[in-house]
């Protein structure tokens, strides 16, 4: 397939807010492709390349000063060998070989083209087509239904390995991609309740467990193989050798374990989330001071458990890793519920998560039966930019832009961001530094000492609520933000969205003024 028809269909998804069009047009490219070429247009659509990280950024691609072609003559496959050889050039003078790879590349691209290559090496292709709509895309295009396509994809972790099991075999092939032990799975999240009495309400009885301020980790072992991925799906294993022989003394053959990690201090108290994320970048090894805790396990000796109610997994859980799971109680009601969360806060934890004990695991999905109550609100936000900061901070990137995610259920369709506020407090200097030193290599322009960023860093950020706002384009401001944490664990898939901070204006009178705005 010719790269222009790539590119010409990426146009016509920008143009429309309607997913039934965005759908139409994708299932449309992708119905002729092969097996490989579907990959490969996946990677190219998503802007995320099958080979993974490549090295290429702006400063090479904005170096680049080549003629277009007056006609199209890539194919997705050039593409993507041209990707292949630019991930494989390492080592001394890359640089100069890498620039001339890039300058023979878009010597051969059209203006269109090279303009969509610009945004894809660096980070910015945001036409619309999210992960759900390219999987019911898939659907579309061969005939199947997109619940099949969603759960393959969620249970093999990879919408590019369901893809190509349905081109190559159609239903059989999806049906034949169930939980494969030592393949990571698209994690269950949760979603928000503002007390444990409103969580009950929606979930019925439940198990309420205390939530850690921990790692998200998923633990498979088979025999004596184990492996630990985290949250991303990223493979840890190498970085937790005490957690892996102590997966290794369960009473199993194989299984897969959900849970978290945390590092607990001397005192049996949590260290901060940035103690228990340093211990996986540490290049020696030592993870005696993380735990894991268990919440769920989704595998057991070549069971299946995903379908089954939670009441039932939990049982399996108890029998196979009892000694490693996440305190919790077991009611359906409200004052049971708040004690276990005044005794996970008093412990020093975030709060409570709270589970039907019929739901099943909704694996890659924010599913309505796991509910978390955290006393303070917390988002997960995309940095859009930042401001140089004066005084003290002078020489410091340092006053945050804060962007919230517009999904699918906001009628656009489009994997945009809407900016909701600024924010200076809460970052120390370490943070200051930080931020200085990383934000530079994502910048996309820059004016009046403020640097516009590609959407990639995510920070989790506190705050009172929310307020009616006419100087953002949501229609709505954050009140009092101040930075808790980067989240380097989290995808922009998994940034809040702008209905959850427009939920927040309900907890608090919409005539307040904006002068309260953290934005100042």
């Amino acid at each position: 397939m010719s790269f222009q028809a790539l590119v010409d269909t990426s146009s016509q998804v920008a143009a429309t807010s309607k997913r039934t069009e965005k759908t139409a047009l994708l299932a449309a490219l992708l119905a002729p492709l092969s097996p490989d070429d579907t990959v490969v247009a996946l990677g190219l659509l998503s802007g995320e390349p099958r080979q993974g990280r490549i090295g290429v950024g702006w400063s090479a691609i904005s170096n680049i000063d080549a003629q277009p072609s007056a006609t199209p003559t890539l194919k997705i496959a050039t593409i993507d060998a041209a990707i292949v050889a630019l991930a494989e050039t390492t080592g001394p003078g890359s640089a100069s070989r890498r620039a001339e790879q890039l300058h023979a590349l878009f010597s051969a691209a059209t203006a269109s083209e090279a303009d969509y290559l610009k945004r894809f090496f660096v980070g910015e292709i945001r036409q619309g087509a999210l992960e759900g709509i390219l999987a019911d895309a898939i659907a579309k295009a061969h005939g199947v239904p997109g619940t099949l396509v969603r759960r393959a994809a969620m249970l093999s972790g990879d919408l590019r390995r369901a893809a190509e099991a349905v081109v190559r075999d159609g239903r059989r092939g999806l049906e034949a991609l169930g939980l494969t032990v030592l393949t990571g799975v698209q994690p269950m999240l949760a979603s928000t309740s503002t007390d444990v009495a409103e969580a009950l309400a929606a979930t019925g009885p439940a198990s309420v467990e205390w939530k850690l301020d921990g790692a998200r980790i998923q633990v498979h072992r088979s025999g004596d193989e184990v492996q630990i991925f985290t949250r991303n799906l990223n493979d840890i294993t190498s970085r937790l050798p005490a957690m892996v022989a102590a997966v290794r003394s369960l009473p199993v053959a194989s299984v897969v374990l959900d849970g978290e990690t945390l590092s607990i201090g001397g005192d049996e108290r949590p260290e901060t989330f940035q103690e228990t994320m340093s211990r996986f970048s540490q290049d020696s090894p030592d993870d005696r001071g993380l735990r894991p805790f268990f919440f769920d396990i989704l595998h057991v000796d070549g069971r299946d458990l995903i379908d089954l109610p939670l009441h039932e997994r939990l049982a399996e859980l108890e029998r196979v890793a009892g000694q490693y799971r996440i305190p919790a109680e077991t009611t359906g009601d409200p004052a049971v519920a708040a004690t276990v969360l005044e005794q996970a806060l008093s412990s020093g934890h975030e709060g409570v998560m709270v589970k039907g004990l019929d739901g099943l695991y909704q694996a890659g999905r924010r599913g309505k039966s796991w509910r978390k109550v955290k006393p303070v609100h917390t988002l997960d936000l995309v940095v859009l930019g930042a401001e140089w900061g004066h005084g003290r901070r002078s020489g410091w990137l340092s006053n945050l832009h804060l962007g919230a995610r517009i999904d699918d259920a906001s009628g656009t369709g489009s994997d945009d961001f809407l900016m909701v506020g600024k924010t200076f407090k809460g970052l120390t200097d370490e943070l200051l530094r930080w931020q200085t030193a990383e934000f530079p290599a994502k910048v996309v322009s820059e004016s009046r000492g403020t640097v516009s960023l590609q959407p990639h860093f995510i920070v989790e950020i506190a705050l009172d609520g929310a307020q009616s706002s006419t100087t953002y384009p949501g229609g709505v401001a954050l009140r009092f933000a101040r930075v808790r944490r980067y989240r380097e664990d989290k995808l922009l898939s998994e940034v809040d969205t702008i209905n959850a901070v427009r939920k927040l204006l309900k907890e608090r009178p919409r005539q307040e003024s904006e002068k309260n705005d953290s934005s100042q």
